[in-house]
């Protein structure tokens, strides 16, 4: 099947802002220098927010009690896997993903943050500015942190990162 046939994989991203305005991103454990917001998969019957608060419990353990989702973006964004890619992840069902994307901010303790859970899938977290986002991104997603960073930036104030 040709990669352009397939469909894409509907997929929710979080934007988990501090009372700074700063982004949290993790480092990928397959991909190390990799830097990446939470996201990952709609379930069947799902709705957006509720996989985007359930996929920030899974991969950072974050409890919806400790976020406010301040907005959600009006649009899908969609991208394409790099062709070594297509066939090797997903079980081989998609050509990419289209991404409902939320910011939220942390309203919680910090110490809420764990990366290390039941399938972890970050070696490390740190707070991030939004050019530092964009530029550790894996390339293939650049264009759409840079359109989810165009969507929901006017609401984010900006300030240096702080490691973890």
């Amino acid at each position: 099947m040709a990669p352009s046939s397939l469909p894409y994989r509907p997929c929710v991203g979080i934007m988990l802002i501090n009372a700074h305005g700063l982004i949290f991103t993790a480092e990928r454990l397959d991909m190390p220098g990799a830097w990446q917001m939470p996201q990952g998969g709609i379930d069947k019957g799902e709705d957006p927010k509720t996989a985007a608060l359930r996929e920030l419990e899974e991969e950072i353990s974050v409890p919806e009690h400790a976020v406010m989702v301040l907005k959600e973006a009006p649009d899908w964004v969609s991208y394409d896997l790099p062709d070594h890619l297509i066939g090797k992840v997903w079980g081989g069902k998609f050509r990419g993903q289209k991404q409902k994307w939320f910011l939220m901010q942390l309203t919680g303790s910090e110490s809420h943050i764990k990366i290390e859970t039941e399938h972890p899938e970050f070696s490390r977290w740190k707070w991030s500015t939004h050019q530092e986002l964009v530029t550790e991104i894996v390339p293939f997603k650049r264009t759409v942190y840079e359109k989810v960073l165009k969507g929901l930036l006017p609401e984010i104030p900006t300030e240096q990162s702080e490691s973890c």
